[in-house]
C-alpha cells in the first residue's frame, strides 16, 4: 500500500468487489450538477416495461416475417419456404415453427423504412426516431429511465435501463442526457453455469469469500472506526453497504439463473440468446423499465444462409418462450417487446464471389415486430412488395413506432425533454422538424 493514502486504498478494495455496478449505482442515485430535472410521464400507460430485442447488424426480413416463397431462388436461396402461423392468413419464415404458434401475442410490421444503409446513421434513427445533426439525442431505453426511473417511483438496486450483454456501441445510448441515464451493460454469459454480471458476480468467488474479504477490509478501518462521525468515512460506509447490497443481496439472487426449474431453462434454450431473454424476463417480474438484449451476429454479408439455420432455430426458441412465459405470469399486458435490427438485408442474395451466399444492408424496407404492453397480438401492418425490396403500403418510419411505444408507456411524444443541457426541445421530434413519419401504429394499439 506505499505510496497511497488509506481512503484510495479502501475505494480500491471496494471498487475491487462492487465494480461497474457500483459505479452504476451511485451515479443512477447520486445527485449531479448536469442532472435534469425529473420529467414527468402522462397520467395514462398501458405497459410498465419494454423488452427491447436488437438484432445488431439487421435481419433479413423475407427469411423472418415477410417470406416471398414465389419470389424464386435468387431472392430466397435455401429457405423458399413459408408456414402458417395459429392467426388466418399470416405466414412467417420457415425456420421459425415456435414464433407461429405464438403469432396471435405479436403483430408484425412489414414496411419499415428510412433508407439508410450505414450502421451507425440507421442505429441511430431506429432506436431515437430523429435524424443525426447537431446533439446526439438519447436512445429510448436512456428516454424510458428519465421518465420510469428513480424519479418516478423505481426503487430497483440495479440501474433502471439494463442490456444483456453488451452495449450496442454503434452511438452514445444515453446521449446528451449523461451518465446517470446510460445503461448498466451486465457483462458475462447468462448461458454459462454462473452469470458473471460484471460488479454483482464474480466468476469464481463464492459468496464466503466475498464475506471474508468484507471482514477482512473492515479489521484495517482504524481510522473510520475511531472517527465515526467524518462525514467522508460515513459516505464510504454508504458506498461500501449499496456494492455489498448488490453482490450479497437481492440484486445477484436476482441474477442467479439456477433458481429456475431446469424445464424452464431448457424451453428457453440453453444459449446465450435464450437465457438472456430468461433473464429479461426476471428482470421485469422485479419491477424493470427497460432491458434490451443486444443480439449479435445478425451482419450476414458473407454465408448468409448457413447462418441462418443456426441462428433462427435459436432465436425461434427463445423469442416464442419469453412470449409465452410473459403470457403464462400475467406480464405481456403490460411488457412491450419489440423486435427489431436498425435495417433488413438485401432480398435478392449475393452469390458472387467474395459473398457466396450473402446478404447486403438494406434500409429502403425491413421488419420490425411488437408485442404486449397494449399492441395487439395477430395483426400485420403494412406491406413490401412481391421481392421484398420496396414498401408497398403503409410506410412506417422509426418516429411511427417509438412514438407508439412511448405513448402506451405514458410519455408524451411532443412533451418536453428534460436535459442538462437546457435545450428546449421535445421527446421525439414535432411535425416542423421534417422527420419522416407515417403515424402512429394506432391499428395494432389497444
Amino acid at each position: 500500500m506505499e505510496g497511497i493514502s488509506r481512503r484510495e486504498a479502501l475505494r480500491r478494495a471496494l471498487l475491487g468487489t462492487a465494480g461497474a455496478a457500483l459505479a452504476g449505482r451511485v451515479l443512477a442515485a447520486g445527485p449531479s450538477p448536469a442532472r435534469p430535472k425529473p420529467a414527468t410521464a402522462a397520467p395514462s400507460a398501458r405497459a410498465k416495461s419494454v423488452v427491447q430485442i436488437w438484432m445488431w447488424g439487421g435481419p433479413c426480413h423475407i427469411d423472418t416475417f415477410d417470406p416471398k416463397p414465389e419470389a424464386g431462388y435468387d431472392f430466397c436461396g435455401a429457405l423458399a419456404k413459408a408456414i402458417p402461423t395459429n392467426v388466418d392468413g399470416v405466414q412467417i419464415g420457415e425456420l421459425l415453427p415456435l414464433l407461429a404458434q405464438q403469432a396471435d401475442k405479436y403483430s408484425i410490421v412489414r414496411s419499415m423504412t428510412h433508407g439508410i444503409n450505414a450502421h451507425e446513421t440507421a442505429s441511430y434513427m431506429v432506436q431515437t426516431g430523429r435524424e443525426p445533426g447537431r446533439y446526439v439525442y438519447p436512445g429510448a431505453g436512456a428516454v424510458v429511465s428519465l421518465f420510469k426511473g428513480y424519479d418516478h417511483g423505481y426503487e430497483g438496486m440495479i440501474p433502471p435501463y439494463v442490456v444483456l450483454t453488451e452495449l450496442q456501441g454503434r452511438f452514445s445510448e444515453a446521449g446528451f442526457l449523461g451518465q446517470r441515464y446510460k445503461p448498466f451493460a451486465t457483462g458475462g454469459d447468462p448461458g454459462q453455469q454462473r452469470f458473471a454480471v460484471e460488479g454483482v458476480v464474480a466468476q469464481g468467488i463464492t459468496d464466503e469469500r466475498q464475506q471474508s474479504r468484507r471482514t477482512l477490509l473492515h479489521s484495517l478501518d482504524t481510522l473510520g472506526t475511531a472517527m465515526p462521525d467524518n462525514a467522508c468515512f460515513a459516505e464510504l460506509d454508504r458506498c461500501e453497504e449499496s456494492a455489498y447490497d448488490l453482490i450479497l443481496g437481492d440484486a445477484r439472487k436476482l441474477f442467479d439463473l439456477n433458481t429456475e426449474p431446469a424445464e424452464t431453462r431448457e424451453a428457453y434454450g440453453r444459449n446465450t440468446f435464450g437465457q438472456s431473454c430468461l433473464m429479461a424476463r426476471r428482470l421485469v417480474e422485479a419491477g424493470m423499465p427497460y432491458v434490451t438484449i443486444n443480439y449479435k451476429g445478425w451482419d450476414t454479408h458473407k454465408q448468409h444462409f448457413e447462418t441462418m439455420r443456426r441462428r433462427l432455430p435459436e432465436m425461434d426458441k427463445g423469442l416464442a418462450t419469453l412470449l409465452q412465459d410473459l403470457a403464462a405470469r400475467g406480464l405481456l399486458d403490460t411488457t412491450i417487446v419489440w423486435w427489431s435490427g436498425e435495417f433488413g438485408r438485401s432480398p435478392r442474395v449475393s452469390w458472387e464471389a467474395p459473398w457466396n451466399g450473402g446478404r447486403q444492408h438494406w434500409g429502403q424496407c425491413f421488419s420490425a415486430v411488437l408485442a404486449g404492453g397494449g399492441f395487439r397480438g395477430g395483426q400485420v401492418v403494412g406491406a413490401s412488395n412481391a421481392t421484398g425490396e420496396e414498401v408497398a403500403e403503409r410506410p412506417v418510419y422509426p418516429l411511427d413506432v417509438i412514438g407508439s411505444i412511448y405513448e402506451l408507456l405514458g410519455i408524451d411524444p411532443q412533451g418536453p425533454l428534460p436535459n442538462p443541457l437546457g435545450l428546449d426541445t421535445t421527446v421525439l421530434p414535432t411535425a416542423t422538424e421534417g422527420v419522416k413519419a407515417g403515424g402512429r401504429l394506432k391499428e395494432i394499439m389497444s
